[in-house]
């Protein structure tokens, strides 16, 4: 039996090197899919094509207006590939209309001088966190095994904080081994910060998410299905927008690698 996120990231090649895909039920979001299986599906269309170079390194998408139920296509270019990276455009169309833009980086990796400057939150180990279940209207969140250390998505009066930083464990439920398409799609598993500031849902979704793919192959093969340390936080709300900067680390601790970064731009509503 196939996992359910390789079922919603499934893509069917066409003729012209295009990629039909389809909305899958499980990971829907309060408005459309979640954007994070829906950067996945680009992730691992692009990673199919016979013409790719390498690995992925960023990825942008733009959610210009939500995609409905069924069928959409992913129409991807090659605007230049180098010796060590290459660099494509892409549009997401559904019945007729385009309702995403985006581009993406892949590249090959290449043994250099490294280090790390940030350091991972010092945290309980994941199986000292209980797990923690989003309402049932939010279908997404139930596909990932969650255990917030701060930050949890607590709606009410008491729910209120002064700080956006939310910190947890999370992997796919069922367990599922690591790869680039599942890293994608956890870039995008932080509620919006402005749900944690007001301590109640409000009207809110992502603008555009960036994400830069730190991990190689083999940090992703050696991190298995264990679960992944996500951290975030916003910098600014105002005006009908607030950011958010994440990092998705393989643990905590010394040697805790840092597999990717995420930002956002989130657009918000007043509630009421």
């Amino acid at each position: 039996m196939s996992h359910v996120f390789d079922d919603a990231i499934a893509v069917t090649a066409l003729d012209d090197g295009a990629f039909r895909a389809h909305a899958h039920p499980a990971y829907a979001n309060m408005v459309g899919p979640f954007g994070g299986i829906t950067a996945a599906t680009v992730v691992h269309a692009l990673q199919s094509r016979p013409d790719v170079l390498g690995h992925p390194l960023a990825l942008t998408l733009n959610y210009a207006a939500p995609i409905g139920d069924g069928d959409w296509e992913l129409h991807p270019s090659v605007i230049r590939t180098n010796r060590t990276n290459q660099h494509w455009v892409f549009h997401l169309v559904q019945n007729g209309q385009t309702v995403s833009t985006g581009s993406a980086v892949f590249g090959l990796h290449r043994p250099t001088w490294e280090s790390t400057e940030s350091v991972p939150p010092a945290v309980p180990a994941a199986d000292e966190v209980d797990a923690v279940d989003f309402p049932d209207f939010i279908a997404w969140a139930a596909n990932y095994d969650k255990r917030f250390v701060t930050g949890a998505l607590a709606a009410g009066p008491d729910g209120k904080s002064d700080d956006s930083t939310s910190t947890l464990w999370i992997r796919d439920a069922p367990e599922r081994p690591l790869d680039y398409p599942s890293l994608t799609s956890i870039t995008d598993n932080f509620y919006p910060r402005v749900f944690l500031r007001h301590g109640t849902y409000m009207p809110a979704g992502t603008i555009t998410l960036t994400t830069y793919f730190h991990a190689t192959p083999d940090e992703l093969t050696a991190q298995g299905d264990r679960h992944v340390l996500a951290t975030v936080r916003a910098a600014r709300f105002g005006n009908g927008h607030f950011d958010a900067d994440g990092q998705i680390w393989s643990g905590t601790g010394d040697d805790a690698v840092l597999l990717a970064t995420t930002h956002q731009l989130v657009y918000f509503k007043n509630p009421g």
